[in-house]
């Protein structure tokens, strides 16, 4: 771990990373990869240390206030933030000033701010994003190593139910020949079903591999699923989008699925949901029922 004074905190489209890198430890994180120009060892994480005075000059200074994202590139409630409490900060000024949030993470340390994530929610908007690769927890211990597992973060997508507070999972990725089966599918689906999540993100069964997160990644292969990187190499090469041969049968497994239980999946359809700052007036309505 190591401090920076940042120059900013909100990118374009309002979204803000107060850490970079990562101790998840995640076999496939494309935030690994080179184009992100992350200066220092991954694992290293670079903490914003000005990120809620940053935060609050943005928050003073807009005309409206807006949604206001965090978790896209990396997770905001890794485990120094139990201690730093700087994402914890940011919510709080987040509700201070009237605008919405939303979380994207994989671990169970969100439950220490669920009460200001209900407040926020019903003072504007809160939408709480997990991502769900694998349903075998065994598997998951292997690549997601450092971090909740499955079953802990569909502890997480309950209590967020319990306090109506509106979930949208990431199904993504899907590694072939690693959890790229019907029964993966069906789990991690069910796990949504019973947590009532609003949509599902999902852009089909692969993954994305780039100079930085191909070599970790085919280094984690040799190291746990001895011979798949060959099987990469030869059906892949160097290609950036790795499609599952299963993909067609998951995919319309995976939409009949969401139209049945009415789980939103139209991917342009979540993000401008995401993105979307109430009319006040509405949303307060609509949390009376």
């Amino acid at each position: 771990m190591h401090y920076v004074e940042a120059k900013g905190i909100l990118s374009s489209s309002n979204g803000m990373n107060v850490y970079r890198g990562c101790s998840h430890g995640c076999i496939y994180c494309d935030s690994r990869s080179t184009c992100y120009q992350m200066n220092h060892l991954f694992e290293d994480i670079e903490v914003k240390v000005n990120a809620t005075t940053l935060l609050e000059s943005k928050l003073r200074s807009k005309r409206k206030p807006c949604m206001i994202g965090t978790g896209s590139m990396c997770d905001p409630y890794l485990p120094l933030e139990k201690n730093l409490s700087i994402t914890r900060k940011c919510l709080e000024l987040i509700y201070q000033y009237g605008y919405g949030a939303t979380v994207h993470t994989k671990s169970t340390l969100i439950l220490r701010d669920i009460e200001l994530l209900k407040k926020i929610n019903e003072k504007t908007k809160c939408v709480v994003q997990m991502t769900l690769t694998t349903y075998d927890e065994k598997l998951c211990r292997i690549i997601e190593p450092n971090v909740a597992s499955t079953k802990e973060r569909l502890e997480v997508l309950m209590k967020c139910k319990e306090y109506n507070i509106p979930t949208v999972v990431w199904l993504s990725p899907i590694l072939p020949y690693i959890n790229d089966t019907l029964d993966n599918l069906k789990g991690i689906l069910n796990y949504c079903k019973e947590a009532n999540v609003y949509g599902i993100i999902y852009f089909g069964a692969g993954l994305t591999l780039r100079e930085g997160n191909r070599e970790y990644f085919y280094q984690k292969l040799d190291e746990h699923f001895p011979g798949l990187k060959e099987i990469y190499q030869k059906r892949y090469g160097l290609s950036y989008e790795i499609i599952s041969p299963h993909h067609n049968e998951l995919s319309l497994y995976f939409y009949n699925f969401c139209k049945e239980h009415h789980i939103v999946s139209n991917i342009d359809e979540l993000f401008s949901y995401m993105h979307e700052f109430p009319d006040i007036k509405e949303y307060e309505q609509l949390q009376l029922f």
